[in-house]
């Protein structure tokens, strides 16, 4: 009997996936558990399966084209057998997406990156007649991925016009990519009409350069889709306020020459050692360790600390379980392994997921202080900025000491001020007495 091969749910927040990688071809043997292809999720690059026995009897999508979850990609069945009912028409649009996870299984990403730089063929010297821009119908349909339709609906592409290279002629991402805008070919300017573009449009290339792409529009990654839509879920809806600190490292440096000297396994970072006092700090602040749910507010009674990695496509938040009952040398060796994986994209659902609070770092990059957006349904996140020495007064007398700024964002419909402000009194004796999370 065949087996219909779905893009799966792979992730907790997953509602598309990109085939990256076909793993199998048609005609090859399957077993149930093979790896038949690499999904790009919103946070990882992880298999798809095989759920049953046969031959990869066909591949309905290519290689870089992103689906919805629940989309038929592929069909397994006996080498003999009728799969026609079930193929259809390779250029079926997908069904529905599936419902997406509820919130409180939700993985988070810790702030805004950068916007992506935008893509998109050279505009010709002068402008077509409309006619040209409009793309006609085909007489007949033409077989082509989701994706190529789409691509070719932005460029004004006529897919009729275009030669495809997948499977039987299908037109796929690639031909797209290449393929001239109907109307740019040939496009000639008006008589009378000033060679060179005005200076005051933006984006008009510079003289000399005619012809030039004014700019560029990359379609957006699963990741950045999803950080977008999750900070659309942050910093509108949460009623959001700030408290910021700034702690003395001086004895945390001296603990950590210390223990260095006691080998390499014993060398942690300044971030090693804020990540455990944050952990030990919730311990001890319940309140404080929250999601917001609603109709309710969801107290943990475990530490999970989310630690945000900065990714070639954005940002990802692994877990680091139990960072309370850690030593320091345990957090180290999870965060340096974790955030490898995390760059690699080689990271699995139950290590970016079950949070119940994030620390972002980047005073690794200089910043002395910033707020980070909180990440749904947490109720908090701590920003660490850059650790630098300070001259500042102690017991009257004017030292230098190595001094660190933190600023908590907090939602104001679980924490209050006052018990935000309770938190960091925690979390500063314990950074400036490092010794009480050595046990």
């Amino acid at each position: 009997m065949a087996t219909k091969v779905f893009m799966e749910a792979l992730s907790p927040t997953m509602e598309e996936g990109r085939l990256v990688k076909w793993l199998k071809n048609e005609g090859d043997a399957v077993t149930t558990g093979d790896p038949i292809g690499e999904v790009e999720t919103d946070k990882a690059i992880m298999e798809l399966v095989a759920r049953g026995d046969g031959v990869l009897r066909k591949r309905l999508i290519n290689e870089g084209d992103a689906v919805p979850v629940g989309t038929l990609v592929g069909v397994i069945a006996a080498a003999d057998e009728n799969i026609d009912a079930l193929v259809g028409h390779s250029g079926a649009q997908a069904p529905a997406k599936a419902p997406a996870a509820p919130v409180d299984a939700v993985p988070v990403v810790a702030a805004a990156a950068a916007t992506a730089p935008v893509t998109s063929a050279p505009a010709p010297t002068a402008t077509p007649a409309p006619a040209a821009l409009a793309p006609s119908q085909p007489s007949a349909p033409t077989r082509s991925s989701p994706l190529a339709r789409r691509l070719a609906s932005e460029r004004g592409l006529d897919l009729g016009s275009v030669q495809g290279s997948g499977p039987n002629g299908r037109i796929i991402k690639r031909d797209i990519e290449a393929a001239v805008p109907t109307g740019a070919e040939g496009a000639a300017p008006r008589a009378g009409a000033a060679s060179a573009p005005r200076a005051d449009v933006v984006g008009a290339p510079k003289a000399g350069a005619a012809g030039a792409p004014q700019y560029r529009d990359v379609p957006l990654s699963t990741i950045r889709k999803i950080i977008a839509k999750r900070l659309a879920e942050s910093i509108g809806p949460i009623p959001t306020f700030y408290l910021t600190a700034e702690l003395d490292l001086t004895r945390v440096m001296e603990m950590r020459a210390a223990m260095a000297e006691l080998g390499p396994e014993f060398k942690v970072s300044v971030n090693d050692v804020l990540i455990k006092a944050i952990a030990v700090a919730l311990s001890q602040h319940p309140e404080v360790n929250a999601h917001w749910g609603g109709d309710h507010i969801r107290y943990f009674n475990r530490v999970h600390i989310g630690m945000a990695v900065a990714t070639d496509d954005g940002l990802i938040v692994p877990v680091i379980w139990d960072a309370d009952s850690k030593r320091m040398s345990e957090i180290s060796r999870d965060a340096k392994d974790l955030a490898v994986r995390a760059r690699a994209r080689k990271l699995t659902p139950e290590e970016f997921t079950g949070s119940t609070f994030s620390v972002s770092n980047l005073g690794m990059f200089g910043i002395d202080q910033f707020t980070a957006i909180i990440n749904p349904p947490e109720a908090a996140i701590i920003a660490i900025g850059t650790s630098e020495d300070k001259l500042v007064v102690v017991e009257g007398e004017a030292v230098v000491r190595q001094r660190v700024r933190l600023t908590m964002s907090c939602d104001h419909r679980v924490i209050d001020g006052a018990v935000g402000a309770k938190f960091l009194q925690t979390l500063r004796r314990l950074v400036e007495n490092p010794l009480m999370l050595v046990y």
